[in-house]
This record gives structure tokens, sequence and C-alpha cells, in this order.
């Protein structure tokens, strides 16, 4: 425990010298450099104790990590506004400070002046700071919004605000350093309504989500070096042993010995009783349902099947013909399918990707979005595609996690429906038409720095130019060529960049972004030559693939088994995740 406080404090310090400090920056340095000497020691307590407020005790308001509810955001926005109209009538700040330096008996006792406002300034900031999280305070997150807050994260969240803290006033004493010398020039007037301008202006960054703006594309365009510098901290060995120990092990697995119900019997049926379902923890939006939330207790008496995907991953979409077959077999016959979506590239939060994603692949069961893995937490989950079927007391009797063993799942089903009565199921199982997953096939693999694996070139974080695209790899093996910005989850087109690979499968899935506000091109080669029609995948044309949304492309699509060399020449700004093979 003492060790991960350690860590967590380094992970927050080193959040402090990144660009996602930028949005809160401009007002921290504004408000420190007026008032008393010791007002920038109450910004920076204010913020790091609202900070933590937003992570753990608001957790289940958390929509993206650091970011509190929008009622808080608003009322950050007044705090701000009203501080910066202050700065900018002298008049407004006397009555301001007028009532809160009667709390000065319990602050700093000498020259303390604005001590009290700098803690309602800073911990408007607080609910404005966003953090490039990284896994521990992630697990904060995701561990306070679904298992509750415990002492053991209150600390932990307290250690990462104190190192941010830390790094945090040293920047507001040195800025109020410099305006000292613009004061000591005769400019003091000037410099206070400079900064009371700043103040507002940030406010109205804050309600126009300039800042959420602002860190997402540096969080894009900026080498990972500098977006998370403690993440070979927060992902190695130490770490992530002890925050497995905050989250814990998985909570069901039907292939684990367990207890099988009272008395540690075995129920008649075969399937083992994995214990009580957890509620969904996801704050949503639900789709397919008409906008309307669901809970288990709402759903006693169904056959309740959830499953966790994400709309880019392959595996997850061979899943989906037997999940739609077995809604349309069964939901009459007393089974309801849940869809918890939980994200694993950041384009996979937005519900407007999410909804097209359910509309092109015929989904109609209700769908949840989990952007801040609550529900997937609460289910220990670890893997996408997962099942876990819950029978009609609520009660988890069967896992299958992975693609494949679809009778098995059927029939786990079919005895959990006539478990609660239902006599009259269809015989047999469901005929489904559905591509089966290859026995052997390319390792998927990304084309971030974080999970990069297989390629005889890098990568390299940051933007690096990897030289002309290879004339030849090993089975299996890939390569960059030309220049690439490479993030921890993906890598960006800067210049004649393009991905090779020798490849063995019959399809070939890459999942790509298009560069901003506008779509892109990738050129398709088969072995040197353009992809023959009789070979391209359903997202290829003459070629080429045109890019013009976040998702899941089909690059290759062979008639049978096979393989070749692949090289995909890729426009300007235009942004490649991973690669998939079936």
């Amino acid at each position: 425990m003492l060790l991960l406080i350690l860590f967590a404090v380094v992970a927050g310090a080193a959040t402090a010298v990144t660009p996602c400090v930028l949005p809160v920056l401009p007002a921290l340095l504004s408000a420190s450099a007026v008032g008393g000497r010791r007002r920038p020691l109450g910004i920076v307590l204010g913020l790091a104790l609202t900070f933590t407020i937003a992570v753990v005790a608001l957790a289940s308001l958390v929509k993206g990590v650091g970011v509190a509810g929008n009622g808080v955001r608003v009322l950050a926005e007044v705090v701000l506004i009203g501080f910066g109209i202050s700065l900018l009538l002298p008049g407004v700040a006397a009555r301001i400070e007028a009532p809160l330096s009667r709390l000065s008996r319990f602050g700093p006792r000498t020259r303390g002046d604005g001590f009290w406002s700098g803690v309602g300034v800073g911990g408007a900031l607080g609910f404005a700071y966003t953090p490039c999280a990284g896994p521990i305070l992630a697990a904060v997150i995701s561990v306070s919004a679904t298992q509750g807050t415990s002492a053991r994260l209150v600390t932990i969240a307290l250690a990462y605000a104190a190192g941010s803290a830390i790094v945090l006033l040293v920047l507001a004493l040195g800025g109020r350093k410099v305006a000292d010398r613009i004061r000591a020039a005769g400019r003091g007037l000037g410099l206070q309504r400079a900064m009371g301008v700043v103040m507002v202006l940030t406010a109205v960054a804050m309600a126009t989500m300039v800042d959420v703006k602002l860190e997402n594309a540096l969080a894009q365009h900026l080498p990972t070096a500098l977006i998370d510098p403690a993440n070979s901290l927060e992902t190695s060995h130490p770490v992530q042993s002890r925050l497995a120990g905050l989250r814990g092990k998985p909570r069901f697995d039907s292939t684990r010995p367990v207890a099988h119900g009272p008395a540690g019997k075995r129920p008649a049926d075969g399937l083992p009783v994995l214990g009580n379902a957890p509620d969904f923890a996801s704050p949503g939006p639900w789709l397919n349902t008409g906008g309307k939330r669901l809970t288990l207790a709402s759903l006693r008496g169904r056959v309740v099947l959830v499953d966790f995907w994400t709309y880019t991953c392959i595996n997850c979409i061979r899943t989906f013909p037997y999940l739609k077959a077995w809604d349309a077999r069964y939901r009459k016959a007393g089974l309801t399918i849940v869809g918890v979506h939980t994200p694993e590239f950041p384009f996979e939060r937005d519900t407007g990707n999410v909804k097209h994603a359910i509309a092109t692949d015929g989904i109609r069961y209700p769908v949840v979005q989990d952007n801040n893995y609550g529900t997937w937490t609460a289910w220990g989950n670890q893997y996408w595609p997962a099942e876990y079927l819950i029978d009609a007391r609520g009660r988890v009797r069967y896992t299958h996690f992975g693609e494949g063993d679809y009778a098995k799942d059927e029939r786990a089903i079919r005895t959990l429906l006539a478990e609660r009565g239902d006599k009259r199921l269809a015989t047999g199982l469901a005929k489904v038409h559905a591509i089966k997953p290859p026995r052997l096939a390319t390792p998927e693999t990304y084309v971030g720095t974080a999970r990069a694996d297989g390629y005889t070139n890098g990568p390299v974080k940051g933007v690096h130019d990897y030289g002309p695209p290879p004339n030849g790899l090993g089975l299996n093996q890939f390569a960059y060529g030309g220049v690439w910005n490479e993030a921890k989850e993906s890598g960006t087109a800067v210049r004649s960049a393009s991905l090779s690979l020798d490849f063995q499968a019959q399809r070939v899935y890459v999942v790509l972004g298009p560069p901003s506000g506008r779509s892109g091109l990738v050129q398709v080669l088969l072995n040197g030559k353009p992809i023959p029609p009789d070979a391209a995948g359903t997202d290829v044309h003459a070629g080429v693939v045109d890019v013009n949304r976040q998702r899941l492309y089909n690059v290759v699509n062979l008639s049978g088994p096979g393989g070749g060399f692949l090289t995909l020449r890729m426009q300007n700004g235009l942004s490649a995740y991973s690669f998939t093979f079936g």
C-alpha cells in the first residue's frame, strides 16, 4: 500500500508538467498573481481537495477521468467568473473578501490576505483539472464508482492530488514572482485587470467545453512522452500487481471450482451458481431502450445475457450473428440480452459512433455505454467479448470469454429458460450463418506504442521517420514506413506513411480514423500491386479505402485461407489503431 501511495505521488507530479494542465494553468497563475502572499497556497489546497472529491466521492458522476458532472462544472464556472469580475472591479472584490476574511482565524496568521478566496478559486479549478490519467487514477475512479469509497481509495487519490499540488504550487509561486516585478514597475492595476479577463475567459472555455476539446486534441497530436511521462512507471509490474489488489480477481468464471448454491450442492441442471449478479453501474446513455435505464431488478424473472463488447473488436463482431439469432429466437420465451459497450479506444466513447455501429450491425437488443468502466469493474471483467448468463433469480450461472462454443452457450440459455418454466422452446439450436474464427492466422496487434507487437522497426514515441517501406518481411511481421507520429493508442500518418505486413489469414481488418474534419484515403497493395477486386475487402473500392469515420475496416477478403504481403499507404493525417485477422 505504501509503495502504491508513493507511485501515486510521482504520477500526480508528472501529470502537473504535461499539456493536460494547460486548461487550468492560466487561471491558476492569474489567481496566484494577485492578493496576499498566501493566496497561491490556498488555491493549490482547494484544487487538491476538490479534485480528490471529484475523483472519489463523485466517481459515479464522472464521464471522463477527473471530470465531474455538469452540475459541478457549472458551479466551478460561476466561481471563476465571480472571481474574474472581482479583479476587474475592485469594489466587488472588497465585498467578496470581507465575509471570507472572518475565516482567517482558521488559516495562516500572517499576511494571509486572500487565502480563503484562493481556496474557493482552487476548489473551482479542482473540478476542472483533468489529468491524463493512467492506471492508478483510473483504478481509483472505477473501483470507487462500483464498489464504494474506502479509506484506501481516498488515500491514493489524495496522494495523486498531493503530487500534482506540489508541482502546481511551484508554478504558482514562480508566476507570483513575475507578477511582483510587474507591480514594482507601476503596472499593478493593469496586471490585475488582465488577470480578471483571463479568469473570465477560462470560465467561458469551460462552459463551451473548449478545455475538454483542447485536452483531446493534445492527447491525439503530441508525443506520448509529453502526454503521459509516468506511463512506464504506472504500467510497471510493481504498480500493476498492486492495482490488481485494488480491483480484485475476476468475480465470475464458470470454469473455476465454486460453491454451487445451498450447502455447496450443484443444481440439477448442472450449471453452477457463481453468485448474485451486480447491477449495471454505467451512467449510460442507454440505447435501443427509448432512453430508459434498465436494472436487474426490473428484469427479475427473465434470463439475462450480459455481453461485454466494443464496436471495433473483430472478435466481438463475429459473435453478433449468434447474439442476434438468440435475441430473435428466445426474446419472447424470456431472454433479454444487454450489450455493455466498454470502449478500448478514446473515440469509442462517442455516442454517435456507437449508435452508427449498432445500426450498421443490426443490433436490436438494449445497449448501455460503459465509458467509465463502471459495469466492467463491477463484474471484474477482463475480456472482449465476454458473456455472463443470469438466471431468473438474479444469479450468475454461466460465463464464456472470447469466441466459439456457441452451441454450448445456447444450451445454457435453453437450460435457464426451461428452469424458469418455459416448456415450449423451439427444438434444436439456432441455425446461424457466421464467419468462423480461423484456426491459424496472424496474431492481432496494435499500431500505437502501448501494445504494438511484431514490428521490425518500432514503434518510436513521437514523430519519427522510419524510412522507405521494406520490400519483404518474415511471416507475421509488421513494419512502419515513412513519417509517423506515434502515441500510446494509435499512430498518425505525417508524411509518406505506410504500414506493411506479411500475413496469413483469409481476411484482414484494421481500425482507422480520418483526419480532423474530413475523410482520408488509404491505398491497398497486395504483393506489391494494387489489390485485385477478388481479394479486396468490403471497404476497398478500386484499390482504395475511404476512411470517413473511426471504425473497423475490412481491407482484405480472400476466397479462402491464404496470405500475402500487404501494404497500406496512408494519406497524411489518417490514424491507425490496430490489426485483426479472420
